[in-house]
């Protein structure tokens, strides 16, 4: 058993580099200690514990028996799906096999290879590359585990925890679907038998694309939503959520009112989130700064943590920060004084450089003249009102 700030300790951000010590789960938001980024920005092997979360958003779902096995816990593992297929070639090249982390659930393997071939090549699940890192970070990005398990918010109240059960239980009534890979010719025969939707195309008729429109391509296969009807189908490059329009990682879909969505944007669409913890909010009371929504006592300064309710605080990277922070670790520093510049001050920036818009810094280095608004130029730190004042002190 893994505790939770234990998970992924230490692991190295590939955005930071070295920068950064190794990931440390901050205590409420869902970001590294250290260096501010995500879980999915670290190096952090996500299998089992992706597995197990997934397998936690199927249960009590009739897609439990088709994409989760029971352990023997009695609680469900997403079974992911990894398989290695071997195609034939062309004569006298040794034959292939290919590893994919995650295919769709068809008999036929061909199909499935069709399928991921056409998906865009940077975002196909082939074992060890950029495809299958991608893969690994939509699903912890699309299915946020705190939007699923109360267990995994922060303090929440009794009340809380009950709305948000009847929340994940409505949306698995609802909304949550897996989506099912087949040829069109195929599907119209099912439907033509009447044992699918009614209202299909018939056989050998040309059917569109819901996303972009474009006709499916005979031979080719197709994405099947069954919550939006089979009467409706997308090319697998265009399975993708309504919001991010990112590919529905493994083809799981949320669907409302006409519409795709991954599990975080399903979630936006029906609560406000906050911007903080990153939690959905089902507490009757909260705060709207700054374009977003936050939980009262989590609109806090990004760095330090503390309450910003009624404190002065600047926005730095679309987080707030407060005062104190901000002089500390973003102030700009002026050119001429070496003193940070205050968020309310006036300021002038020329390039890289800063100054604090008064008599006594925003001056000429020749003559000491006020620049406030004259004609100036700059070279690197220093200004100038004038070329003869320049060659005073730059040769």
């Amino acid at each position: 058993m893994t505790l939770g700030h234990e998970f992924g300790a230490g692991a190295a951000c590939l955005k930071c580099k070295d920068k950064c010590e190794g990931f440390e789960l901050h205590f409420w938001r869902k970001i590294c200690r250290n260096c501010k980024c995500g879980l999915t920005e670290h190096n952090v092997q996500m299998n089992s514990e992706e597995n197990k979360k997934v397998g936690k958003l199927f249960e009590d779902t009739k897609y439990t028996g088709l994409i989760a096995k029971l352990k023997k816990d009695g609680l469900p593992s997403y079974k992911g799906n990894m398989v290695t297929i071997t195609l034939p070639i062309p004569k006298d090249v040794p034959m292939t096999s290919v590893t994919y982390e995650w295919a769709p659930p068809v008999a036929n393997k061909y199909l499935a290879v069709r399928y991921i071939q056409l998906l865009p090549a940077e975002k196909r699940p082939v074992a060890g590359t950029e495809g299958a890192a991608y893969r690994r970070q939509q699903m912890a990005c699309q299915l946020p585990e705190h939007d699923q398990d109360p267990s995994k918010c922060h303090e929440l109240t009794p009340a809380e925890v009950k709305l948000m059960q009847q929340f994940v239980r409505k949306y698995k009534d609802e909304a949550l679907g897996v989506a099912d890979v087949m040829l069109p010719e195929e599907m119209a025969l099912i439907q033509a038998q009447g044992q699918g939707g009614a209202g299909g195309a018939g056989v050998g008729a040309t059917v569109s694309c819901r996303q972009c429109q474009q006709p499916m391509g005979r031979g080719e296969p197709a994405v099947y939503a069954e919550r939006a009807g089979y009467d409706k189908l997308w090319h697998p490059a265009c399975f993708v959520c309504c919001t991010c329009n990112e590919l529905l990682v493994d083809m799981i879909y949320f669907w409302k009112k006409g519409k795709l969505y991954c599990g975080r944007h399903y979630g936006d669409s029906e609560k406000p989130r906050c911007g903080g913890c990153d939690e959905l909010i089902f507490s009757n009371e909260y705060t709207q700064a700054e374009g977003q929504n936050w939980h009262l006592k989590h609109f806090c300064c990004f760095d330090c943590d503390c309450i910003l309710a009624g404190e002065t605080y600047v926005m730095e990277n679309d987080k707030p920060v407060c005062k104190p922070c901000y002089m500390k670790n973003y102030a700009a520093k002026c050119a001429s004084c070496q003193k940070e510049v205050e968020p309310e001050a006036q300021r002038v920036s020329y390039g890289d450089h800063h100054w604090h818009a008064e008599p006594e810094c925003f001056k000429c280095s020749g003559c000491s003249k006020c620049l406030t608004g004259q004609r100036f130029m700059a070279v690197k730190a220093f200004l100038f009102c004038s070329v003869e004042c320049k060659k005073k002190i730059i040769t």
